[in-house]
C-alpha cells in the first residue's frame, strides 16, 4: 500500500491544468498551455503512474510531450521519487489526456525507462517540491537527435509549477520551456478518482 504522502502527491498531480492567468499577464514569455496528468488504470511495477501530455490551447488536437511519471517510495520516509518513462509509440496514445480510453493501447511492459530522468521529491503539508538528483542528466532520442530536458516541479492541491526546460546537450543553453521561470498551472479538472488505489 502506498504511503499517504505518495497518495496525496498522486491526487494533487492528477488533473487537467492551464496557465491562463500567467499567459494573459506575460504573453511574450508564456504560451497558453493545457497540461494533462491522467492516471494510468494499472500500476507500473506496483507503483501509481500518470500519463502526461500538453498542448497549446489554440491547437488542443495536437498534444505533445507524451510521457509517463511513475511515483515511487524511497528508503527515506520524508522523500519520494518520480521516474520518467517514454511511450514507445506516442502517436497511439496522443490525445489520451482528454480521452483516457486511448491508454488501453499502452503495454506496461513496453514503457521505455529513461536513465537520469528522475526527480527526488520532498514535501511539507501544503507543497511537494521535485528536483533532479545532483549530476542527473535526462537525455533521450527524438527524431534521431539527442535531446536533453532539465526536469522539476512544485505541486499544490490545485496548482502545479513546471520548471521543465529543454537544453542543448552540448552547450547547456535553454531552448524551450521554463526559461523565464516556472509555468504556473491551475487545476481545472480533477482526475484523482481514476487512481487505482485498491
Amino acid at each position: 500500500m502506498p504511503s499517504s504522502a505518495l497518495v496525496t502527491l498522486a491526487q494533487w498531480l492528477a488533473g487537467e491544468f492551464e496557465n491562463t492567468a500567467q499567459s494573459q499577464e506575460q504573453p511574450a514569455w508564456f504560451v497558453h498551455l493545457r497540461l494533462w496528468h491522467r492516471p494510468l488504470p494499472w500500476r507500473v511495477d506496483g507503483n501509481l503512474a500518470l500519463f502526461a501530455e500538453q498542448a497549446n490551447v489554440l491547437y488542443l488536437d495536437q498534444p505533445y510531450r507524451q510521457r509517463i511519471l511513475v511515483l515511487q517510495e524511497t528508503a527515506s520516509p520524508d522523500q519520494l521519487r518520480v521516474q520518467y518513462f517514454a511511450v514507445p509509440s506516442p502517436e497511439q496514445v496522443r490525445g489520451a489526456g482528454a480521452n483516457p480510453a486511448l491508454l488501453q493501447a499502452l503495454d506496461p511492459a513496453a514503457l521505455e525507462y529513461l536513465p537520469g530522468c528522475e526527480l527526488l521529491v520532498t514535501y511539507t503539508p501544503d507543497t511537494y517540491t521535485a528536483k533532479p538528483p545532483a549530476g542527473a542528466k535526462c537525455c533521450f532520442q527524438y527524431n534521431g537527435e539527442t535531446r536533453q530536458v532539465v526536469l522539476g516541479f512544485q505541486a499544490y492541491s490545485s496548482r502545479y509549477l513546471s520548471y521543465d526546460r529543454g537544453v542543448d546537450p552540448q552547450t547547456g543553453q535553454a531552448l524551450w520551456g521554463a526559461i523565464m521561470g516556472a509555468y504556473d498551472f491551475q487545476k481545472y479538472r480533477d482526475f484523482a478518482t481514476e487512481l487505482p488505489l485498491t
